[in-house]
């Protein structure tokens, strides 16, 4: 027979971005400890709230099986000390409590021992106050004298398993079967007999514990609220997840914002009422920015909300109000002249402040735009002006518009739309899912900003190590993967690094090859970025271990070698590689004073070497070095594909290691030419498969 476990930790409020990691956590480890315990079920669901973390566990089995166990001991009549040993392992007193069993090699002792089934709920007992204790909170707490800890205090909890209690203990508190409703309109406790009563009751006390169900209502009401309005929310899955934690039982309503405010920039009006009030923008049919805004509050209330929508509209009104008293001063100031002030901010100990890290962006976004055919005064002029808005009152305020404010700024100097757009995007991409710059202009002074960054914490060996990057130069390098291969730019690494580590203040460790250490690093960044859309790592390590620094290239030698390894040709020329590559490894291995050179044609003595010489004569002027172009690697390739029935034929009836050295040096040579002749776009001996 089956049964079902329910579990709930009610405590108070739980931030709201540690709790559904929480729920998925504890199903995890509640799932690996019934496992271990040798308790199957056949699903299990989660919930979480402000105030509670529950788990319910269906077709649960009532007890662990029994397990019968056998153990072979030592030979009959071997010494007593053996023996002894044996049993104490088995924990049995004598030999009565054993079998004697004849294997075929002689007779053994075999001790049998059998463990009973325990009760669901004595396992469960056990194992639930280690699962709660081992459950990865961010960051916990300890209250009182409580040798506990936990996310936030916590009051009660409820156990049942086939509606009886299973009283655990954990900390100062022993499960038990009541819980209580939302904090203000239902406290009262109540018992439950099982989930489907659990669930039913919270919701008649005002708590739904389904967190998608909460966020799909809230998202109904503010989309409801917003369309009686004539309006349109505008799209925040983060914010939704945020509110959706913050609420037990969401209701919506509507607050204005007053017209003075609305000719402060749409950026500063989003970012005060979601990052500082969690509450929900609203756009006029036309994409504008509506003076109204969404609350979700989590109180019903006898006037309809109007009390709580006044007290919202006066704190936001508040901070309006202060955003627009910098906004406005900031105005009064040209992005030129606070350049200055940057002087007084320490980007880094070792890297100087801004001012010195804008003067390297500055001449580094001037070179890379050159090579980008981008306008390079231009992007010489935005990346003067880049940081400059990190010393303004409204990013004082509000750091996450840094860039942004800056455009606003820079248009308002009358400095041209290119710059400003540049000086807005110089961050991006910051994440996989942020937009690329696309335009010449902006994509020069991201480059530079990244690349300068990157260079200067290399070359004083502040490298990410494991799982630690407080500099975010993993981002940084996938930001210049992103900003190169969206763009399809032509633009070598290796002579980037080499400006970029030249313009730092401090002198890279000569013992050190900082530029090989960056293309090393980006060689891993690529992988993890093409790992998504299937790319092979092998086959991006191949390519790049033949020098080639121009991302797009890469690429396209990539792509050609997947394609050409899937055909029958590819994948049995890559066999017969290997096989002369590593015929010439072994030779040279046993005689190193062997030197292989051209193949000379007095000492062919068969028609197969003639053949091969002959279709590897076809590689002699060869361009797969030369171009960005996808479709000439993979003519070349299929070029070499003719290579497949000569090797075949070459391993078939020559014989490598003739008896004469010449023409054993010769035969080497030709093989040696076989696997040069691929190693042209890649190391293929680095790939797998």
């Amino acid at each position: 027979m089956l049964g079902e476990l329910l579990l709930e930790l009610q405590s108070e409020e739980i931030p709201a971005r540690m709790q559904q990691r929480a729920a998925d956590d504890l199903a995890r480890l509640t799932a690996e400890a019934l496992k271990k315990a040798g308790l199957t079920f056949e699903s299990q669901q989660s919930y979480v709230t402000p105030r509670r973390l529950a788990l319910v566990v269906n077709g649960l089995l009532r007890s662990t099986r029994t397990v019968r166990e056998e153990r072979k001991g030592p030979r009959v009549g071997s010494p007593d000390a053996a023996v002894q040993g044996f049993l104490r392992s088995a924990g049995l007193a004598s030999l009565d409590q054993c079998e004697k069993r004849d294997t075929g090699k002689g007779e053994f002792w075999f001790a049998v021992i059998e463990k009973p089934g325990m009760a669901t709920a004595q396992v469960l007992a056990r194992l639930l106050p280690e699962v709660l204790g081992q459950l990865p909170w961010p960051k916990s707490m300890r209250w009182g004298a409580y040798d506990m800890r936990w996310v936030r205090p916590l009051h009660s909890i409820l156990c049942l398993f086939e509606g009886q209690v299973v009283p655990i203990a954990f900390g100062h508190l022993t499960a038990g079967d009541d819980t209580c409703g939302h904090r203000f309109m239902a406290p009262h406790r109540f018992a439950v007999r099982d989930a489907a009563d659990y669930l039913r009751r919270l919701r008649q006390a005002y708590v739904e514990p389904d967190f998608a169900a909460r966020r799909a209502a809230i998202l109904k009401d503010a989309q409801f609220a917003a369309a009686n309005e004539g309006l349109e929310l505008v799209d925040d899955p983060g914010l939704a997840d945020e509110v959706t934690g913050l609420v037990e039982q969401p209701v919506v309503l509507l607050g204005t914002i007053p017209q003075e405010y609305m000719d402060v920039p749409r950026e500063v009006l989003t970012t005060t009422m979601r990052a500082h009030q969690k509450y929900f923008a609203l756009n006029t049919k036309d994409g504008k920015l509506a003076p109204r805004f969404v609350i979700v509050a989590n109180t019903l209330t006898d006037d309809g909300g109007k009390q709580v929508v006044a007290g919202n509209e006066r704190v936001l009104n508040a901070r309006l109000s202060d955003a627009k008293f910098f906004w406005d001063q900031d105005r009064r100031q040209s992005l030129e002249s606070r350049l200055p002030a940057l002087q007084d901010i320490v980007f880094h100990a070792r890297l100087g402040t801004v001012a010195q890290k804008s003067e390297r962006v500055e001449r580094l976004a001037y070179e890379i735009a050159g090579a980008i055919n981008a306008d390079a005064r231009l992007a010489r002029r935005a990346a003067h002006l880049a940081k400059a808005d990190l010393v303004s009152g409204v990013v004082g305020e509000f750091p996450e518009l840094q860039g942004v404010m800056g455009r606003y700024y820079a248009l308002h100097d009358g400095e041209p739309a290119d710059v400003a757009e540049a000086i807005a995007q110089h961050y991006a991409p910051q994440g996989p899912n942020d937009r690329c710059p696309s335009a010449p202009v902006a994509v020069a002074v991201a480059l530079a900003d990244k690349i300068d960054t990157l260079a200067g914490f290399f070359a004083i060996d502040e490298k990410p190590t494991g799982s630690k990057d407080p500099f975010a130069l993993r981002r940084a390098a996938l930001g210049v993967i992103r900003l190169i291969i969206e763009n399809r730019l032509t633009l070598p690494l290796r002579p980037l690094f080499r400006s970029a580590l030249s313009l730092q203040i401090v002198e890279a460790v000569t013992d050190r090859n900082v530029v090989e250490e960056l293309m090393q690093f980006f060689v891993d960044r690529l992988k993890v970025y093409l790992r998504e859309k299937g790319v092979r790592h092998d086959l991006i390590a191949a390519v790049f271990a033949k020098g080639d620094d121009d991302l797009v290239r890469v690429l396209a030698k990539v792509d050609a070698l997947r394609g050409f390894l899937t055909e029958t040709d590819g994948a049995n020329l890559l066999i017969a590689y290997r096989r002369a590559n590593n015929i010439v490894r072994a030779e040279l291995k046993k005689t190193p004073e062997l030197k292989l050179g051209a193949v000379d044609g007095k000492l062919i003595q068969q028609s197969e070497e003639r053949a091969l010489v002959d279709e590897l004569a076809a590689f002699s002027d060869d361009k797969a070095g030369a171009t960005q172009d996808e479709a000439d690697f993979r003519l070349y390739l299929a070029t070499l594909s003719r290579l497949r029935l000569p090797v075949d034929a070459f391993f078939d009836r020559v014989t490598v290691n003739s008896d004469d050295a010449a023409v054993r040096r010769n035969r080497l040579s030709l093989l040696s030419a076989v696997a040069g002749s691929m190693d042209r776009i890649a190391d293929f001996s680095q790939i797998e498969g």
